[in-house]
């Protein structure tokens, strides 16, 4: 498959918004290129979110036809992704409407996802090996973080590392293979743009994790407090134990895995705030930006580390 088959023309000079809608149209493509009428037009009932990877291709590879594939293939993996943790987790929301789990079976949810994965490997070998193979290892390693998550969300997890470790897979391997192979596409050095990538993965999943304790349902686009009940011990909740008294501790471990009393999720909150377990996974993810601004001095990239770390849902 020829990168040359997706080219349309686009002026030198365009906006962010614009480019993203470039983005946009080329997914669209490539889902039609499936040639299923009831898979584009499920396709289309998406939300499409924040667009980090794309936004990060775009702006380390600048516009041009192959870094808007690369961009769209990207976001169908992270699409393809988020198709089946919603059928993993039976959630029932993605931001903020009906998942397609919820409301055209689990089936069908993850028959979505397979052919989204398919029809972005497919596109993928019109690149060169070097950034084929770095995607595609991405995706084995993102797989191989949901299996991780969904193992550790079995029992009570109290290991920060162990967390990281998959939150890297899970989420960071694919922002930063997104980073990478656009470095590798216009001749830059890869190094120092994955590392920016994955910090920027990592801190990325770290707010998110914030912002499930802090924000209400109307914000997140889901329940408040929904990671714990799903058996995730995210980052605020390890610093939390840590800093607990055993009592204290023997209650948060009865509260893993369940939906919180309101009296209980009062509990969680206030005792986040009063042992700095909020402020901690702040500081932490901070560091982490901070790192991935040593590694890449670009402006532009700096401005979506601080947007990431301000970000409010």
């Amino acid at each position: 498959m020829m990168i040359e088959r997706y080219y349309w023309s686009i002026n030198d000079v365009i906006s962010s918004e614009a480019m993203l809608l470039a983005v946009e149209a080329q997914m669209h493509t490539l889902v039609a290129e499936v040639d299923d009428e009831a898979v584009t037009q499920l396709f289309v009932t998406l939300k499409g979110g924040k667009r980090l990877r794309a936004k990060l291709v775009l702006k380390i590879a600048g516009m041009t036809p192959q870094s808007v594939l690369l961009a769209a293939i990207v976001e169908l993996i992270h699409a393809a992704s988020l198709l089946h943790d919603d059928v993993i987790d039976e959630a029932t929301l993605r931001r903020g409407v009906a998942s397609v789990n919820a409301t055209e079976g689990s089936k069908r949810a993850i028959m979505l996802g397979d052919i989204l994965y398919s029809k972005a490997f497919s596109a993928l070998t019109g690149f060169e090996s070097a950034i084929a193979k770095c995607v595609a290892d991405a995706v084995t390693a993102l797989s191989k973080g949901e299996m991780q998550d969904v193992l550790m969300a079995q029992r009570f997890n109290d290991d920060a590392d162990a967390y990281l470790r998959m939150l890297y897979l899970k989420t960071a391997s694919l922002i930063e293979a997104a980073a990478r192979s656009s470095a590798l596409l216009v001749g830059k050095a890869a190094e120092p743009y994955a590392l920016y990538g994955k910090n920027l993965g990592l801190s990325f999943q770290i707010i998110d994790d914030i912002l499930d304790v802090v924000s209400d349902e109307v914000t997140l686009g889901k329940p408040a407090l929904s990671d714990y009940a799903e058996g995730k011990c995210t980052l605020p909740y390890i610093y939390l134990y840590e800093a607990l008294d055993e009592e204290q501790k023997k209650r948060l471990h009865a509260l893993h895995g369940q939906t919180p009393s309101a009296s209980d999720a009062l509990w969680i909150k206030q005792e986040m705030l009063s042992y700095s377990a909020i402020e901690r996974a702040y500081t932490f993810a901070a560091q982490l930006s901070n790192e991935a601004k040593e590694a890449v001095d670009d402006p532009t990239l700096h401005q979506v580390l601080d947007a990431m770390m301000e970000r409010r849902f």
